[in-house]
């Protein structure tokens, strides 16, 4: 009986040795897994807030202080532009229509919108009013002419403003041109400006640009 008596109450001095080790334990572990997803999740929510950020940053949309004259709807609009081929968009543009006049006098509309993945700076109406009269009168007359001058403001892939930053792409017309500027001006060979850039079409990213650019 006594060396019973004497067994059990050396059990029993252990497990009340070893309970608090066991709990703090399991204290332990309990505590390690919950911080775990907390760190998990912070890392989650910075990634989740630094995505949009960055798109923000970068920008996808027109900018420049002539997008203000764009129609806000219809297919003049940006969104109306972005559903039609480049030559299309441009003749519902009020501000491109000497642009326009001058593409269908050289028969490009059909190459512009059967085009892929271009850009084109296009010169507003302004533009094309720096132009003496009869200087303009008489390359709209030559097809010849004309066709180099409109082809050299193509150039055969879709550039993005960040592309524009520091440049030299070759155009349609085989010359080159370049751009220099950062967010949101831009120059392209050096003395035109984009008033109004990274426009959507079908096709094509369109810089408008308020000086005609001439082959070299």
């Amino acid at each position: 009986m006594n060396s019973m008596k004497i067994r059990r109450t050396a059990i029993a001095v252990a497990a009340a040795a070893l309970l608090p080790f066991s709990l703090a334990a399991c204290s332990d572990s309990g505590s390690d897994t919950k911080a775990a997803p907390t760190a998990v999740a912070g890392d989650e929510a910075n990634t989740g807030a630094s995505t949009p950020a960055g798109n923000t940053m970068t920008g996808d949309k027109p900018f420049g202080p002539a997008c203000a004259g764009v129609p806000k709807d219809g297919a003049g609009s940006f969104d109306g532009m972005a559903k039609d081929p480049v030559a299309t968009a441009a003749s519902n543009n009020p501000a491109l229509s000497t642009l326009v006049a001058a593409v269908k006098q050289a028969g490009l509309v059909d190459t512009l919108n059967n085009a892929k993945d271009i850009t084109v700076f296009a010169p507003t109406n302004g533009a094309f009013a720096k132009i003496p009269k009869a200087d303009l009168d008489k390359v709209l007359a030559d097809k010849e002419q004309l066709t180099k001058i409109l082809t050299y403001h193509v150039v055969g892939q879709k550039l993005t403003p960040g592309q524009l930053e520091n440049g030299s792409f070759e155009t349609l017309q085989k010359g080159m041109v370049t751009t220099t500027g950062s967010g949101e001006a831009y120059k392209v060979n050096d003395s035109s400006n984009v008033v109004c850039g990274n426009v959507k079409t079908a096709n094509a990213n369109v810089y408008i640009v308020d000086t005609v650019l001439m082959p070299k």
